[in-house]
Parts: C-alpha cells; sequence; structure tokens
C-alpha cells in the first residue's frame, strides 16, 4: 500500500457523501446533493436487491427483507432463517474497503417474527503522510445492530417496528482527540401482499413503505454541530404473474426520498469558510432530526422541481424457474444535480432447501458509483432445512 493514504481519505469521503463529477448547468440546476452522516446506511446489503436496481421495499420476503421492509418478515415460508452478504466499495480505487452485512429472522406462530441485522463498513487501512506520523495507520469504520418485531394484522396485511444503534468511527487525524459519533434511530414499516385471478393464473401484488432511521442526529466529540443520519423513505409495488406451473415473472419500482433537509446552496464566488458560516447563520445545523423529517418535503431553494429531482427511483425484474434458479435485472435513477449515480444491474440466484446463493453486478452509465464494475454476493440459510438435512443424515446413520 502506499504511504500517502490521505488522499485516499479525500476520495474516500468525496463518494460516500457523492460531491463529484459536477455538471455543467446553469445556476438554478446547481450541483446540491442531500448530504448526511453515517451514508453507509444507505447502502443496499444484498445481491438480490442489488440485481433489481437496488428495489425491494414490497418484492417477496427473504432473509434480507431487514433493511428492504421488516414487515415482509411474517409472510416469510421458512420458519427461520440468517443470511451473510458481502459488498465491495471504491473497487476501482481500493482493495480493502467493504459492506459487510448479517440479518436473521424467526417466525413466532404464524403472524408474527422477530429479526435483527449486524451491518460492518470498514474504510481500509489509511497511512499518515505527516512526517510526524510517519509509519502509522488507522482504521476508520462504521457499524449498526438493529432488532425489531413484525406481525400480521390480516392476512394481507403487517407492521413492524426496528430498533437501531449507530457507531461511526471515521476519525482520520491521530492529535484529533474527537470521540465516535452514536445515534440511535428506528423504522415502522407497512406491507400489503393480496392476490387475484388473470385468465386462470392467480397472479400477486404487492405494496410497502418502510420509513428507516428515525432518531437522533451524530455528533463527533470534540464537533458543535450535529449531522442528519440518513432517515429515509421508501415506497415501492411488486407484480408477479406465474406463466406456467415452473415459470414466473415479476416486476416491481421503488421510490427512495431521504427525509434530511436540503442545505443552502453554496454562491458563485463565495469561499467554503464564507459558505459554512451562512449555513451555521441560517440555522441548518440547529434543525431537530424530527422537525427535518417535515422540512424535507419543502425546502428544496429550487422549488417543487428540484423537490421532484430529490426522488430515487429504481426498477427492477426477476424471472424464477421451479423456484429453484433466478435471472434478474433492474435500473437506478438519481438527479445529475443530487449525485448523479445512475445505473443497470443485473444478477442470478440459485435456491435449494438448505440455502440460497445471489450475485449482483452494476453498470454505471455516469462516473459517481462507488459500485461501478464491482460484484455482490449473498448466503442465506433455512434453518428449517438444515435441520431437516441433519435429521436425515442422522437417521441413516
Amino acid at each position: 500500500m502506499k504511504r500517502n493514504r490521505i488522499i485516499r481519505i479525500l476520495l474516500i469521503l468525496v463518494a460516500i457523501f457523492s460531491t463529484e463529477s459536477i455538471v455543467a448547468q446553469d445556476k438554478q440546476d446547481m450541483y446540491n446533493p442531500v448530504n448526511t452522516a453515517a451514508t453507509f446506511m444507505a447502502i443496499a446489503p444484498d445481491a438480490r436487491g442489488g440485481s433489481m436496481g437496488d428495489m425491494g421495499v414490497a418484492t417477496d420476503a427473504d432473509v434480507f427483507s431487514q433493511y428492504w421492509n421488516p414487515a415482509k418478515y411474517p409472510f416469510n415460508i421458512a420458519r427461520a432463517g440468517v443470511g451473510l452478504s458481502y459488498t465491495p466499495w471504491l473497487r476501482k480505487l481500493v482493495n480493502d474497503i467493504n459492506l459487510a452485512n448479517m440479518a436473521g429472522f424467526y417466525r413466532i406462530g404464524d403472524y408474527s417474527a422477530v429479526h435483527a441485522s449486524l451491518r460492518y463498513f470498514s474504510l481500509g487501512e489509511v497511512f499518515f503522510a505527516d512526517e510526524a506520523l510517519e509509519g502509522m495507520s488507522i482504521k476508520p469504520y462504521e457499524m449498526s445492530i438493529d432488532a425489531g418485531y413484525s406481525r400480521m394484522l390480516s392476512s394481507t396485511f403487517s407492521m413492524a417496528v426496528n430498533l437501531r444503534f449507530i457507531l461511526s468511527d471515521i476519525k482520520y487525524n491521530m492529535q484529533d482527540d474527537s470521540r465516535p459519533g452514536k445515534a440511535f434511530a428506528a423504522d415502522i414499516a407497512l406491507y400489503h401482499l393480496g392476490y387475484f385471478m388473470a385468465g386462470n393464473r392467480e397472479c400477486s401484488l404487492g405494496w410497502g413503505v418502510n420509513i428507516s432511521n428515525i432518531g437522533s442526529k451524530i455528533s463527533y466529540g470534540g464537533s458543535d454541530q450535529s449531522e442528519f443520519i440518513p432517515t429515509n423513505l421508501r415506497i415501492g409495488l411488486n407484480f408477479t404473474i406465474p406463466f406456467n406451473q415452473y415459470n414466473k415473472f415479476s416486476i416491481g419500482a421503488d421510490m427512495n426520498k431521504l427525509l434530511v433537509p436540503t442545505p443552502p446552496k453554496q454562491e458563485e464566488g463565495e469561499s467554503p469558510e464564507d459558505f459554512m458560516n451562512r449555513v451555521n447563520d441560517e440555522g441548518y445545523y440547529g434543525i431537530s432530526s424530527i422537525a427535518g423529517i417535515f422540512k424535507s418535503f419543502g425546502d428544496a431553494p429550487g422549488g417543487f422541481k428540484e423537490e421532484m429531482q430529490e426522488i430515487q427511483w429504481s426498477l427492477g425484474c426477476e424471472y424464477t424457474y421451479n423456484d429453484r434458479f433466478m435471472l434478474r435485472v433492474g435500473y437506478h435513477h438519481e438527479a445529475e444535480n443530487k449525485g448523479n449515480r445512475k445505473y443497470f444491474t443485473v444478477g442470478a440466484g440459485f435456491h435449494m432447501s438448505v440455502f440460497t446463493v445471489d450475485a449482483a453486478y452494476v453498470f454505471s452509465t455516469a462516473q459517481t458509483n462507488p459500485l461501478d464494475q464491482t460484484m455482490r454476493f449473498s448466503l442465506a440459510f433455512d434453518l428449517d432445512g438444515m435441520r431437516d438435512l441433519f435429521g436425515k443424515l442422522k437417521r441413516r446413520r
């Protein structure tokens, strides 16, 4: 690894906060993304959702529903499951930044479930270029742990609540005595899955809503400013049609919006220091997290047009053969002045009674996606299937 790693930290922060690749537009469309701390919470953790354009709030339930919509868990066919996923980050620049995720659930009876997940985002090892600190390094990271409960309120409708603790240790100055940032948050989710006849086929239509990371702001020791965490609203639809006994096809779409106030725009010719002073004077950092949720729907400097640009869209399709093989494709769109993340995704999955393996690949159409040309992987285990398998092996002995 090269010693001058402080440059890499700058690249990491640039990618995380989506502030690169400013598009030459008129002043009304000037680059103005909605920034948050703990942005690792907004990274899709699993390969299934990642292969459908980062979509999943209304798709069929699986072990990774904790991120997309925990209200789906009571609809799971399996009684219990656990899953692991791995997502590389900025792979075209470095090779030691990644997101690891573990999730699990257990259905209680036929109508409710408990579930939990652990996320760990490693920013790799950073060496210092300062002569006084030559040879020294740090390993910044962020993590979260959450747990929740979901319950069916009818045969087609369910609700869920998650509670979450977030820890962000991204200090990159050995002489800085700042402490890691900490925050507490909650998710509220709804899910509906209904069936209807289309000709002689029984189709399904699901919709879901997930408001995630409703909670405290996060501050790092030694700083007077507290940052917003990525409070997020996700709404989606998913339609599934079976062609016959072995083949089925689903198509869905998600709408995604950060419930965080839009920061003021930096004026042309305004220095960064003057801009930050103006932001402080206007009270942006003094807005509470709850007030920020309501403010986020009508505070964009560009009015209604910019508010609509703050919505991200995902479209995904999934083909399934015999409930064993899956092929997936998707597209994700974000406005140019809000991050410019636009990319196609493809993926595949293989399901057995004991485990499921999924993989996804990203083709970015804009040079602002840290996941461009990278693979992500997920592995899920059906605990009931494992128990049955071990039981069969035991009886054979």
